[in-house]
């Protein structure tokens, strides 16, 4: 993401630093509903693709977060991820991810978070994510750094890929299409010294950021799942972008973020890979 040049050309004449305790706040009222109903879910249903699933708890932290939003923010556009978008006449949106990690949080895995982003002209400009299970709050905004609580955040740096530890996903479609991440994953398991698999986009991105992993890369998201998160690494003083090449584009589905001492090699390795083969599986 080299947005050095199109965050100069941004001049909002808004309190970013409001908007950042607000992003806050509303993460944090996240975190509240989901350890209040960790491992007591009412309901669990499908939103038609074979893993993607919903539940109550997505559901009450999604209409909470709204709410509290419309009410310190009326102006600004909202997209959340259960009851889409409302437009209104202008460039800044919020972007709700009531639970990111949905499948792990039905299943009583403790890998999960609420994420929420402010946008401008869809480019992140602020956001805050909770982790609950570990009680730490990630955010940060434009030209003023990211943080953990209040721990300042900086990226990792490996001296090389060889010496990384990587983090990926695959996306609901992956069942359907041969571009799934699946071959991205093995070979760059064999060229690192492993690649995990959280299941939570904008926790991995957080964990970037404060330096816990060196890099991830995913395709399939939603600008949801991307908002929040990349600005925080960059902020924390990684490279945000698409891959195997160019700037970041949140509705392209794709990013990679990563140290910028691995971004060279990790684009190029990527570029290498081998389409995966699903009849080699069926």
């Amino acid at each position: 993401m080299d947005v050095k040049e199109k965050y100069k050309e941004i001049n909002l004449e808004i309190d970013l630093n409001k908007l950042v305790e607000i992003a806050k706040e509303s993460a944090m009222i996240g975190s509240d509903i989901l350890k209040r109903n960790y491992k007591n879910i009412q309901s669990i249903s499908s939103k038609g693709r074979k893993g993607d699933l919903v539940t109550n708890v997505d559901l009450e932290v999604e209409k909470k977060i709204t709410n509290f939003l419309l009410d310190k923010t009326p102006d600004i556009s909202i997209l959340a991820e259960e009851s889409g978008r409302s437009n209104k006449s202008n460039e800044l949106m919020w972007c709700i991810d009531p639970l990111d990690g949905t499948t792990n949080y039905s299943h009583g895995y403790p890998f999960f978070g609420s994420s929420i982003g402010l946008v401008y002209k869809n480019i992140p400009i602020l956001g805050a994510i909770s982790v609950p299970y570990l009680n730490e709050l990630y955010w940060g905004c434009i030209n003023n750094g990211s943080y953990c609580n209040e721990t300042k955040l900086s990226v990792s740096k490996p001296k090389n890929l060889s010496e990384s530890l990587l983090v990926t996903g695959f996306a609901y479609d992956r069942y359907e299409k041969e571009d799934n991440n699946y071959a991205e994953f093995c070979w760059l398991t064999h060229k690192t010294r492993g690649v995990r698999r959280g299941g939570a986009a904008a926790v991995d991105l957080a964990l970037v950021a404060s330096g816990k992993l060196d890099g991830f890369w995913e395709r399939g998201l939603e600008i949801w799942d991307i908002a929040a998160g990349a600005l925080i690494v960059y902020e924390a003083g990684g490279i945000v972008s698409n891959y195997p090449s160019g700037e970041l584009d949140i509705n392209s589905g794709k990013i990679l973020a990563c140290s910028p001492s691995i971004s060279f090699e990790l684009k190029k390795e990527l570029s290498n890979v081998i389409p995966f083969n699903k009849n080699l599986y069926t």
